[in-house]
């Protein structure tokens, strides 16, 4: 008697990034804001499961890691590793399913693209549980529909964005940096915090055009000099998400210990498509893409 064919499964992981600037524009008629941003990966991983599923479906489940909240994690088709599966199959005319399972090390709504990290970890693991031999461009191009974020979360390593930060070229750095991050016991709304910006500067007038790369930031890259990369951090969505300055001070400091403090040391690679040699290999910086048996 054969025993029933065990459904294949991929995993992969993907890293959370850091915005080393974040310098943003007045909103335009599309409801965009042209970008200048700097994005870093950093060592907090999202680990996705894509297992084979018989009935065409496309589900996801999300499991807490490094004791993460997940309860405001979505699970329906609004949870972009579902969306990044279905433009897959989409794309390549597929019917197949697939049981999505995601571990979370990446605070949820913490500006540290978690979502935009399960996309671009679903579309790999989806696009070798599926066969379909989709290149990395294609993928990023697939990766761009599904939201500004998930393109870089893709490339890895250290890039400047431009247009909605999805227009990517990759940076040049020396060295290592380490970072710490604290995190609030709430999370934060892109939206919100878009439109409290545009609030903000209603009556200022932003300059027309778009925002630039930061030669600071850049120079401290290149020099690997970590004390001049503090010194040049910004983020223009710092303020409409305080209020003030001062209110996020000592907004800071009541909520302390609501907070706790995450350590980054490497810059980690991106995920990747391995080749049929080396799927059942594994990387200690690298994600992880293997199937039983």
């Amino acid at each position: 008697m054969t025993s029933p064919a065990q459904p294949r499964e991929v995993t992969v992981r993907a890293p959370a990034k850091v915005n080393l600037q974040l310098a943003v524009g007045a909103v335009q008629e599309d409801g965009y804001h042209p970008l200048a941003t700097v994005f870093q990966a950093v060592d907090l991983y999202e680990y996705v499961t894509a297992r084979s599923s018989e009935d065409g479906s496309v589900t996801v489940t999300t499991a807490s890691g490094n004791g993460i909240d997940v309860s405001g994690a979505p699970g329906d088709d609004s949870n972009l590793a579902v969306r990044a599966a279905r433009a897959l199959a989409d794309e390549y005319g597929l019917s197949d399913g697939v049981d999505l399972t995601v571990v979370k090390g990446i605070p949820v709504a913490g500006g540290m693209a978690g979502g935009s990290a399960d996309a671009a970890a679903a579309l790999v693991a989806c696009a070798e549980l599926w066969d379909t031999g989709a290149s990395r461009q294609e993928l990023a191009d697939i990766a761009a529909r599904l939201g500004a974020d998930v393109p870089f979360a893709l490339l890895g390593h250290t890039a400047v964005g431009l247009g909605r930060g999805d227009r990517l070229s990759p940076a040049m750095t020396h060295g290592s940096f380490s970072w710490v991050f604290a995190t609030q016991a709430h999370g934060l709304s892109t939206r919100a915090v878009y439109g409290e910006f545009d609030a903000m500067n209603a009556d200022l007038g932003l300059p027309s055009g778009d925002p630039m790369i930061s030669d600071h930031v850049m120079q401290a890259l290149i020099a690997g000099d970590p004390n001049a990369l503090g010194a040049a951090l910004v983020n223009d969505l710092q303020e409409p998400h305080c209020g003030s300055r001062r209110t996020c001070r000592t907004s800071s400091t009541r909520r302390s210990r609501s907070m706790r403090a995450v350590r980054s040391s490497r810059v980690p690679d991106p995920p990747w498509l391995p080749s049929r040699a080396t799927r059942n290999t594994r990387w200690p910086s690298r994600p992880t893409c293997a199937r039983p048996g």
